[in-house]
């Protein structure tokens, strides 16, 4: 029987509902009857990849002559717009090269905001400054919202003494440590030594947060919490770092101010976190389970989020919004799992952040990196800023191991976590230049060369953490941690 008798008889075998249908789905091949595989599959990819990036340019050219017809001038290469536009777009295009050669996106993102600021092409004025805050911060919230949503509450129970130890041990060794080099080496004295260390200190959970999702996601470190354990602690060190370093600037700049409320803003932010964003999360919770429709529940702790994270800036608290944006998530959360239609492998709300997250995460790493200018750096100080910043990296790892010797980790582990535990960029960034500015006005003071040396330490930090420590997160996680066999809701870009 020929193939062409044999496809024939198959189709009159099929019900008459079936059989037209079921022939369209046969291959050319009467060999492969039912087979969808795309034998020019490679060619189509590119294709499709010429068509998006087609659609994408036509897309950004038509909307930048909406943007003309209605700004004019600040759509055009001198104004603030479009600068901002091109960065956005440029971070995008560098995380999109990354991703082909298996790298974090972040990483191309931060570069390409390095690049152009560094360049001189990303000088903003007017409300600009403001806007990119704003729009910094709205990322942020994101993903610290979709960090809380992932939070396990096992595990966090179960590490809850670990998360406070994590957070407070290692950040003051490390802050000692710096203090210590820069004293003892450089003879900085100890008051600036230590707003040395404390900028230092603090990591970035905008870097580290996001890399470890895509990992949790995937299941990997899971049965340990892992992911859990860095992000909780993250925001606490964060806290703990800020307000210290609030303290010494007070100390050093303004000491006839009262010091009691500066020595108190770090437990009152912890505090502020923690109750607002519970009582925050329990409303956004109740609501959820009243209501259907998960855009309202996205959208009700989305804003709340924003809110906390913006606020906490105008009102001198800034390290008590991002706390309360992961607690609120967290709390609306274990509310929707156990009152709720919601579970753990299946959270919508989960989802619409990773798609908000997809949108917003070149804002947010492309303006971190924009805040680094590499023309500032004072070279004849690099290598102070090197001896001072690997002391206090060596000392931050022998301290962060030392916090995990009674907990349930191996050596590979326990690795990964100092890894993870590794990458500054946020509080680096926004930080690091505010000594040098309150001595601008003071050409001749002798503390100009220190503040000169704080700067240069942090942008070094940053240029070394940030990309290696995402790297080192994404790369060695599949390897160093065992995966679970559950992985948990849609894997996040990272």
């Amino acid at each position: 029987m020929t193939d062409e008798a044999r496809l024939h008889n198959g189709y009159q075998c099929l019900p008459e509902e079936l059989g037209q249908d079921a022939v369209l789905c046969v291959a050319d091949d009467p060999k492969n009857y039912g087979s969808f595989e795309n034998s020019t599959g490679k060619s189509d990819k590119w294709k499709n990849g010429f068509v998006k990036w087609s659609i994408i340019l036509l897309l950004s050219g038509l909307s930048w002559s909406c943007l003309y017809l209605v700004l004019h001038g600040e759509v055009l290469p001198s104004g603030g717009l479009f600068q901002l536009l091109v960065l956005l777009l440029i971070a995008e295009a560098g995380g999109q090269l990354c991703k082909l050669v298996k790298l974090p996106a972040l990483l191309g993102m931060l570069i390409a905001g390095i690049v152009l600021k560094s360049c001189g092409f990303f000088r903003l004025y007017g409300v600009y400054p403001d806007l990119v805050i704003v729009s910094r911060n709205l990322a942020l919230s994101v993903i610290l919202i979709k960090a809380g949503l992932g939070l396990d509450p096992v595990a966090l129970r179960r590490l809850k003494f670990t998360v406070l130890r994590l957070a407070v041990l290692p950040c003051i060794c490390e802050a000692c440590g710096a203090a210590l080099a820069a004293n003892i080496f450089f003879g900085v004295p100890w008051i600036w030594s230590f707003l040395i260390g404390f900028i230092l200190s603090p990591i970035s959970p905008a870097v580290v947060v996001p890399t470890l999702l895509s990992l949790k996601e995937k299941g990997y470190g899971e049965d340990k919490g892992i992911s859990t354990l860095v992000i909780a602690a993250s925001s606490i060190d964060d806290i703990l770092s800020i307000s210290a370093f609030g303290v010494i600037m007070s100390a050093i700049f303004t000491p006839e101010n009262d010091m009691t409320m500066a020595i108190l803003q770090g437990p009152l932010e912890l505090l502020g976190g923690l109750v607002g964003g519970s009582v925050w999360g329990s409303m956004c919770g109740y609501l959820g389970t009243q209501s259907e429709g998960e855009w309202k529940q996205t959208a009700l702790i989305g804003l709340g989020g924003f809110v906390a994270v913006v606020g906490s800036h105008e009102f001198g608290i800034p390290g008590a919004g991002p706390l309360a944006a992961i607690t609120s998530a967290f709390v609306a959360n274990f509310i929707w799992n156990n009152f709720g239609s919601f579970s753990p492998s299946q959270n919508p709300v989960s989802d619409k952040f990773s798609s908000i997250w997809a949108i917003v995460q070149p804002a947010l790493f492309g303006l971190i990196g924009a805040e680094v200018d590499l023309t500032i750096i004072e070279v004849s100080l690099l290598v102070q800023s090197v001896v001072i910043f690997l002391s206090s990296l060596v000392i931050r790892f022998a301290a962060c191991v030392i916090c995990l010797l009674d907990v349930d980790l191996n050596w590979k582990e326990v690795l990964f976590v100092n890894m993870a535990w590794l990458p500054k960029a946020t509080v680096q960034a926004a930080l690091s230049p505010q000594p040098l500015d309150q001595l601008r006005e003071t050409p001749d003071s002798p503390d100009l060369p220190i503040a000169k040396l704080l700067l240069t330490t942090a942008v070094l930090a940053i240029i070394v953490t940030a990309p290696i420590g995402s790297i080192a997160i994404s790369l060695t996680g599949p390897i160093l941690l065992k995966k679970a066999n559950k992985p948990n809701t849609t894997p996040i870009d990272s």
